[in-house]
């Protein structure tokens, strides 16, 4: 099989799998359906959501089997609505499908460089920590401050650099996150609806697979399949040396860059601020 074709695959296998705990996980009553078997007042039949979506029952259900046929972005939208996806949802099928702009392509990591104008912007932002990550979740780059709060970010080698990987095998950020066990689930959540066109590219599905084969709460949260947007909000950080952070997280773009996302953690109060200023790696 030629790398086009394990990408495709990789993507008809993880719409089929969400289509699927999305039908399984539907309450009847949004449809006004009867109970089903045994009294089930959860969970739809494939036979359900193709009347509910005016979708040939053959067609769907050879969606949720994987199959190599091409849905039109229609019949997806007709499957979301039947299926009461939200927007995100409906965004994450319709990358999934192949209908929301061009595969990102692979890229060779020790040969790309991040742009100067985002490290310069980066730097002049220091003493706040910021970070840079492509659109797959991988490294781009980080400011001194960033370092200072998650030294293991530059000791990873490069090819391992992913934050969703670092969250989840790092015992260091799992120290330094006591929120860890709902933060880890955000996270998983926002990369699992940001980084899905890249699923199929060899260097995340091999991520994903070793997370999933190695990482009980990855294994959990990845079969949760939940998906989330990223929302500036408050972020509480247990540093060794600096002690208690309290820092509100907000993204920048850059709109010449744009598979880069930038992150900036701003702090949450006089104590925090203070604490940032003297940091030192």
């Amino acid at each position: 099989m030629n790398e086009n074709a394990d990408e495709s695959a990789k993507r008809r296998s993880a719409l089929a799998a969400f289509l699927k705990q999305k039908r399984k996980g539907l309450p009847r009553d949004i449809l006004d359906l009867p109970l089903g078997p045994r009294g089930r007042t959860v969970g739809l039949s494939r036979e359900e959501v193709s009347y509910h979506a005016s979708v040939s029952m053959t067609w769907y259900t050879w969606l949720e089997q994987a199959r190599t046929i091409q849905p039109s972005r229609a019949v997806l939208l007709s499957i979301s609505t039947a299926l009461q996806l939200n927007e995100q949802e409906r965004s994450y099928v319709l990358h999934l499908a192949g209908y929301s702009g061009a595969p990102q392509p692979s890229r060779d990591r020790n040969l790309e460089t991040l742009p100067e104008s985002v490290q310069q912007l980066m730097d002049s932002i220091n003493p706040n920590p910021a970070y840079a990550i492509y659109t797959d979740w991988f490294f781009a780059g980080w400011n001194s401050a960033y370092e200072s709060l998650f030294p293991r970010v530059a000791q990873v080698p490069a090819e391992e650099r992913n934050l969703i990987s670092m969250i989840f095998t790092e015992d260091s950020v799992r120290r330094l996150m006591p929120d860890w066990d709902t933060d880890s689930h955000r996270f998983l959540a926002q990369f699992r609806a940001e980084a899905a066109p890249h699923f199929g590219q060899p260097e995340v599905a091999y991520m994903v697979d070793d997370l999933f084969e190695n990482s009980s709460d990855f294994r959990s949260g990845w079969k949760s399949k939940d998906l989330e947007l990223f929302s500036a909000r408050p972020r509480r950080f247990n540093h060794p040396t600096c002690g208690n952070l309290y820092l509100h997280q907000h993204r920048l773009s850059a709109p010449e860059h744009p598979h880069i996302l930038i992150v900036v953690y701003t702090p949450g109060d006089s104590e925090s601020a203070a604490r940032l200023q003297t940091a030192t790696i």
